[in-house]
């Protein structure tokens, strides 16, 4: 069987709550390209809004190293 994948929080490579960070581990990219479209989110309007929410949302992992 294969295993669910789950997206959490990334707190042990994390700039500011480590969503972005999670988000590119749950879809296997690199998490700068995750940040440039945050980056890009917030000239064309909810990228604020949307990373709150995932912040509020998204569990952060268990794991500190």
């Amino acid at each position: 069987m294969s295993e669910v994948k789950k997206l959490y929080r990334n707190v042990n490579d994390s700039k500011i709550a480590g969503v972005c960070a999670g988000i590119a581990n749950y879809f296997e990219i690199d998490p700068v390209l995750v940040r440039l479209f945050f980056i890009l989110m917030l000239f064309w309007g909810g990228g604020v809004i949307a990373y709150i929410i995932a912040w509020i949302i998204v569990p952060p992992n268990s794991i500190k190293l």
